[in-house]
């Protein structure tokens, strides 16, 4: 029982020194800028200039006058009346309100 605990503990000091391991990667050091403190004002830039006007646009011309319609013609003239027979159209009164 001995050299089987013994055994045991060669046995994994050997398998874990047989592992490969890993090579260390140092990262490298990247320097950011920082901004400093503002500086002074600078002077205030000159003035612009002036933009140029634009150039005013043409007036549109004047439409034509219509034409006149033309005048109608004339209705046609209706027959003449027949002489009356014995027909008597009879009115009847208003009715009362």
């Amino acid at each position: 029982m001995k050299y089987l605990i013994i055994f045991a503990a060669v046995l994994v000091a050997l398998a874990t020194s047989a592992c490969e391991k890993p090579t260390v990667v140092t990262p490298t050091v990247v320097t950011v800028p920082v901004p400093g403190p503002a500086g002074p004002t600078g002077a205030t830039g000159a003035g612009g200039l002036t933009g140029s006007s634009g150039s005013t646009g043409l007036t549109g011309s004047t439409g034509a006058t219509g034409a006149s319609g033309s005048t109608g013609g004339t209705g046609a003239t209706g027959e003449p009346g027949k002489t009356g027979g014995d027909t008597v159209i009879v009115v009847p009164p208003a009715p009362a309100r």
